[in-house]
């Protein structure tokens, strides 16, 4: 598959290390030709200078025989232009990354349909959507709901006093049929585990699951449900600002912003907030601000380093859920190992969101997520794929790959090694990054 990216910022960039991967055929165009000097000389993949609305520069880079343009420079005029000009020379399929919320409404898709931009992606937009999700379930680092929710990956961080520290995986399925170990993210690597694997303390476990056993994984973690009303977030971003408009109505929420001139902005904003103009990182402040009575506390400032010290300040005055922006990859592998609760980081989420239409089967249905290593994806098996031949037992998978379930007829059910799947079925596959296109010729 011919890819072509323009804009070689943080997005743009993430998105072509992971691509060149999955060994496809890559270019990146940008107008600096440092960052594609850096790209070129570290992934396998081509580059070419230029403006990404240069009809020249397009034609240079290949569009023509593109399958999938993306624009994700940090200008959403300048990514819709591109698209459009990149569908007009002959790409077959177009993403544009946006800012405006507008453009994502539903009732706008035929405009945007018609002068050739196939899909946008609103990264924060994104963010506020996991953020909401982390905050309904908030003893879960993770939570990703496949085929409307019939089958279920949950992300826990286990301490201690978990009832599975300390156990091989074997000795847990021999009790236990209701969920499966899909993967477990132990400091920085993440392992695809076996039976004679153990759990450990500070594991990140990843946990398949139907919707009915969703408690017995709470249960076997020792994790607290609560609910959360009461929350206090570091900075007035965009993303707050998303979040605060699809919050329900019973969440009291309150904005603590340094920039005073974003602060007189704000209240037309997210009108049933309590706006606060002050120093997040001062602690005397926190106090005074009530952080000890708040449910969840979200740093969502410009700096990650500001977001991570924050939350685990909020932890130390007893903050239940804490959730923290952490936009440097490099990061995300430390503040994974401090008790600082959910990270989210919009790269990851965009590149997810993208790596949706890179999957053959219907991208309204597949669901996929991607983890610093690793991925997570929904795949449907086709009549005559090499993956019906065989019981799963059989079907000689890599190490680095498993299967946590299925879908069959509607019903989410966990895969053993004597299931044998069938056309129609769709199957949660877990694997290291790189492989996601490998295992998805076995499907079709």
């Amino acid at each position: 598959m011919r890819i072509v990216i323009a804009g070689a910022g943080e997005v743009g960039s993430h998105l072509a290390k992971l691509l060149s991967r999955e060994e496809q055929d890559i270019v990146v165009v940008d107008d600096n030709a440092k960052k594609l000097a850096m790209l070129d000389a570290n992934y396998n993949l081509m580059t070419c200078v230029g403006s990404p609305v240069s009809f020249r520069t397009l034609s240079d880079a290949g569009v023509d025989e593109a399958d999938l343009f993306i624009a994700v420079t940090p200008f959403e005029d300048c990514n819709v232009t591109a698209c459009s000009i990149a569908h007009y020379l002959g790409a077959k399929h177009t993403v544009a990354r946006i800012d405006n919320y507008e453009f994502m409404k539903s009732e706008n898709k035929d405009f945007f349909n018609g002068i050739g931009v196939d899909d946008v992606i609103y990264p924060e937009f994104l963010a506020a959507q996991e953020i909401k999700t982390a905050l309904k379930r908030g003893w879960a680092r993770n939570w990703f709901e496949l085929s409307n929710g019939e089958i279920i990956l949950i992300g826990v961080k286990v301490r201690e006093n978990a009832q599975i520290v300390g156990k091989q995986l074997k000795d847990l399925t021999m009790s236990q049929h209701n969920y499966h170990v899909s993967a477990i993210k132990r400091r920085r690597e993440t392992i695809i585990p076996r039976g004679d694997d153990v759990i450990m303390s500070h594991d990140i476990v990843y946990f398949t699951t139907t919707a009915r056993h969703v408690e017995d994984i709470r249960a076997i973690c020792n994790k607290t449900s609560y609910k959360v009303k009461r929350l206090m977030i570091l900075g007035g971003s965009r993303i707050a600002v998303r979040l605060v408009q699809m919050a329900p109505s019973d969440w009291k929420i309150k904005i603590i912003e340094n920039d005073a001139e974003r602060c007189r902005r704000l209240p037309e904003l997210c009108p049933d907030c309590e706006i606060i103009n002050g120093d997040g990182r001062d602690c005397d402040f926190l106090i005074d601000e009530g952080i000890s009575e708040t449910d969840a506390f979200i740093a969502l400032t410009d700096s990650s380093e500001t977001n991570i010290l924050s939350c685990l300040t909020a932890k130390e005055y007893g903050v239940n859920k804490t959730i923290a922006e952490v936009e440097n990859i490099q990061l995300i592998y430390q503040a994974e190992g401090l008790n600082i609760g959910t990270i989210i980081n919009k790269k990851l989420l965009a590149s997810s969101k993208i790596f949706q239409v890179l999957l053959d089967s219907d991208t309204e249905t597949s669901k996929f997520m991607s983890l610093a290593d690793a991925e997570v994806a929904e795949l449907e098996v086709k009549a005559g794929s090499k993956i019906t031949r065989h019981p799963v037992r059989n079907l000689d998978l890599s190490r680095d790959v498993t299967l946590g379930g299925l879908v069959r007829d509607g019903k989410g059910m966990l895969v053993t090694g004597n299931t044998v799947f069938q056309p129609g079925d769709r199957v949660v596959i877990f694997c290291l990054s790189g492989l996601i296109h490998k295992i998805e010729k076995l499907f079709n």
